[in-house]
């Protein structure tokens, strides 16, 4: 072997040395450094050209398909196994469904009645009055008597003497109250006797219930047109001004005394296809 054959063998050994070293060398890179690289690497990805990041959108997708799709599988169960475990039995279902249906009828119940009463309070000047709105149970009817049973009591606040409102005029009063229930005692029952006033007249005189659906007002001094409101008359307590009650049906002389007047009085409103009515209640206690 002669000198450059020796000159080489060295060379060659001592690279290989020196390649070694450094593959085994570790090599520290400065967080600051990852952080710049990164940064770079966002920006190239920011403002590459569309058609190059959709190929790598779509090589990304390719690469880790099957833990996407083990993942979206994953997520598909537990939103089922919540689903099923929302779902009620179709009893349950039945009664919910009936129960909203209640509560909604009601609602609309309420609400009428908030209609009914707020116009009352608009046509009507009884200054602390207030109004409470009942339904008809039961309608007794039957020539002499005429009667009302309704649904609200001495629990509401009804008491005898009180005045009855159908379709804004006077029906009658209440005669009798239970805790529950109370009576009310029409203008046509035989047994009714309210003060009332006739338009165009400054007297009060009283008027009595009458078979036929109508009431009688006996010895009036001036003879009075058909047509004429007849008006409940004030009563301390129960009625700080008049309301009307019915009009003037008829009017002839008095059998007794042909120098006076009596008159038939027909109800402002059907009494008979009333299904509501309201009871005023003066000076309520708060």
């Amino acid at each position: 072997m002669d000198g450059n054959d020796s000159s080489c063998v060295i060379r060659n050994t001592t690279y290989d040395i020196c390649n070694t070293i450094m593959a085994r060398k570790q090599i520290r890179v400065s967080r600051r450094m990852l952080i710049t690289w990164f940064m770079l690497a966002g920006f190239i990805f920011l403002f590459a050209p569309q058609k190059f990041t959709s190929k790598f959108q779509f090589a990304f997708a390719r690469i880790f398909r099957g833990p996407l799709s083990i993942g979206r599988s994953v997520l598909l169960s537990a939103n089922a196994h919540q689903q099923l475990t929302n779902v009620v039995s179709r009893r349950k279902y039945n009664q919910l469904q009936n129960y909203l249906a209640n509560v909604t009828e009601q609602l609309n119940q309420r609400r009428q009645k908030f209609e009914k009463l707020s116009g009352l309070r608009d046509r009507f000047v009884l200054e602390g009055a207030r109004f409470v709105l009942a339904d008809v149970i039961t309608a007794f009817i039957n020539g002499s008597r005429s009667r009302f049973i309704i649904n609200r009591g001495k629990n509401d606040g009804m008491a005898k003497g009180q005045f009855v409102l159908g379709d804004n005029s006077i029906i009658g009063t209440i005669s009798d109250v239970s805790s529950r229930t109370a009576q009310v005692r029409l203008i046509t029952d035989s047994a009714s006797k309210i003060a009332v006033k006739v338009e165009g007249l400054n007297t009060s005189w009283v008027m009595q219930g009458s078979a036929n659906n109508s009431a009688r007002v006996r010895m009036i001094k001036h003879k009075v047109r058909n047509g004429s409101v007849v008006y409940a008359d004030k009563k301390p307590g129960f009625l700080d001004t008049p309301v009307i009650v019915g009009k003037v049906a008829h009017c002839k002389r008095d059998e007794e005394n042909p120098l006076l007047w009596d008159i038939t009085v027909e109800p402002a409103c059907d009494i008979e296809r009333l299904n509501d009515v309201v009871v005023i209640i003066m000076n309520p206690q708060r």
